[in-house]
C-alpha cells in the first residue's frame, strides 16, 4: 500500500464517526493524481504554508499597528497559534488533525494590513470586502500566478466560515471557535504589554471561572470543549463557559479593539490604505501583472483591492511615502 493509502485506512480505523475522513475529500477544481504520501488535506497544508499570502502574515498587524516590540503579535502568530488550539481539540476529539490544521493555516490569508481598520476601508471603498472571503478568493483566483492553490472543497468552506457562518465539517466549528479563543486571550497579553489594559480590570464574573492567566483560560476553554463535544455530532461549550467566553470577549470589543487609546495612529493608517486605493483605481497600469491581468478580468476597484489586501504594514507604508511624501532634492 502507498503511505497515503494507509493513511486514509488508519483514519477509518481511529477517527471518530463524525470525522471528515481524508478519502472523502471533495473534488478539486482542477483534476489531479492523488499524491502517493500525503493525503489531500495534508497536501492542501503544505500548499498553504508554502504560498506568498502564508509568509506575508508576519509583517500583517494582529491588533497593535506595526509594533516595535518582537513580543506583540502579528497576523502570522496568531495563525500558528489558532492551528495549536485546533489541533489540540481536533486530536482530543478524534476528528481529522490534518483538515483541522489547513483550514486553521488558511484562515486568514485575506487579512489586508493594518488588521480589521484595513479591512474596514476596503469593504467601504469597494462596496464590499470581508477577509474571509478574500482568503478563499486568494487560495482559488490569486496564489500562484492567479491560477490558485486548487484546494479541496472542505477546507476552502471552513476558511470562509471561520468568522460568522458555521462550517460543512467540525473541523472547520473547531477552527472557528479557536480563532476566537486564540485572539482573545493573546490579545490580552499584547494590550496589558502595551498599557492599554491592567490585568485587574478583567471582568471578574469571566477570569474567576475560566483562569486569571493567559494559560489558565485557554485549557478551560479548550476543556469545556472536548468535554462537552465528545462523541458528539457538535461542537460547543457547556453554557456558563459559553457565557464567561462571551463577557471576556465583548470586553475586549469595548475596551481594546474599539478602544480610543490608538485611535489617531488607526486614523493614519487607514488613510494610507485609502490613497493607495485612490491611486491605483485610477492608475491600473502601475500595479504589478498579475493585478493588471485580474483588472481586465474582474474590474479594477477589485483587482485594487487584491493588490492593497496582499501588502504587509510596511510596504503599505513605503509605497504611500513613494507615490506621496516629496523626496529631497539633491
Amino acid at each position: 500500500m502507498l503511505p497515503r493509502e494507509v493513511t486514509e485506512k488508519n483514519e477509518d480505523i481511529m477517527l471518530s464517526p463524525y470525522a471528515c475522513k481524508s478519502a472523502d475529500a471533495g473534488k478539486r477544481l482542477r483534476e489531479e493524481e492523488p499524491c502517493p504520501i500525503r493525503t489531500a488535506f495534508q497536501r492542501d497544508r503544505d500548499r498553504i504554508i508554502h504560498c506568498n499570502s502564508f509568509r506575508r502574515l508576519k509583517h500583517k498587524t494582529q491588533v497593535f499597528l506595526i509594533p516595535k516590540s518582537d513580543h506583540y503579535r502579528t497576523r502570522l502568530t496568531h495563525t500558528l497559534e489558532v492551528s495549536q488550539i485546533a489541533r489540540t481539540i481536533a486530536r482530543a476529539l478524534r476528528l481529522n488533525e490534518d483538515l483541522t490544521e489547513a483550514i486553521a493555516l488558511g484562515h486568514d490569508l485575506g487579512h489586508t494590513p493594518f488588521g480589521h481598520d484595513g479591512e474596514r476601508v476596503l469593504n467601504d471603498l469597494c462596496g464590499g470586502f470581508k477577509h474571509y472571503e478574500q482568503s478563499v478568493r486568494i487560495v482559488e483566483k490569486i496564489e500562484k500566478d492567479g491560477n490558485g492553490l486548487n484546494l479541496t472543497p472542505q477546507v476552502k468552506n471552513g476558511i470562509l466560515c471561520h468568522t460568522n457562518m458555521t462550517a460543512e465539517t467540525l473541523e472547520g466549528v473547531i477552527v472557528k471557535l479557536s480563532d476566537k479563543i486564540a485572539y482573545i486571550n493573546h490579545d490580552i497579553e499584547d494590550a496589558i504589554r502595551g498599557g492599554v489594559l491592567k490585568e485587574e480590570e478583567l471582568p471578574r464574573e469571566a477570569t474567576d471561572l475560566l483562569g486569571h492567566s493567559k494559560s489558565e483560560r485557554i485549557t478551560s476553554l479548550i476543556n469545556s470543549i472536548i468535554n462537552n463535544s465528545s462523541d458528539k455530532p457538535e461542537i460547543k461549550y457547556d453554557p456558563e463557559t459559553e457565557k464567561a467566553h462571551d463577557i471576556l470577549r465583548s470586553f475586549m470589543f469595548t475596551n481594546v479593539y474599539f478602544s480610543s487609546a490608538a485611535t489617531p495612529e488607526k486614523d493614519k493608517a487607514c488613510k494610507v490604505v485609502e490613497y493607495l486605493f485612490g491611486y491605483y483605481c485610477k492608475n491600473p497600469d502601475e500595479m504589478p501583472p498579475l493585478y493588471v491581468r485580474l483588472a481586465e478580468e474582474w474590474g479594477t476597484e477589485r483587482a485594487v483591492c487584491d493588490y492593497i489586501s496582499g501588502m504587509t504594514d510596511d510596504y503599505a507604508v513605503d509605497l504611500f511615502k513613494e507615490l506621496f511624501i516629496p523626496k529631497p532634492w539633491i
